[in-house]
């Protein structure tokens, strides 16, 4: 009987390894994109725009990255993962 339960478990370990990735990466990028924001703020305060500029639009490619790994990657997987969970 407890070997019945465990099986379920074990089919969704993949699936919940491969959803903890993309978030912690998801994760990952914004606290990059926070990082390298406040690096520009700080550059920018110096008087060197150009260097500044640059960091910031790193910052937002950043933002842009998290955004699409949440929504194309992390969104679905979790959706497959409750669907199999569920069954």
């Amino acid at each position: 009987m407890a070997s019945r339960m465990n099986t379920p478990l074990l089919e969704l370990l993949p699936q919940l390894v491969e959803l903890l990735a993309f978030a912690f990466g998801s994760l990952g990028l914004s606290a990059a994109g926070v990082y390298l924001e406040r690096f520009a703020l700080t550059t920018l305060e110096t008087g060197n725009a150009k260097l500044g500029g640059w960091i910031a639009f790193m910052g937002l490619m950043a933002f842009y990255f998290a955004y699409l790994m949440s929504t194309d990657k992390v969104r679905p997987k979790l959706a497959a993962v409750r669907r199999q969970a569920g069954e």
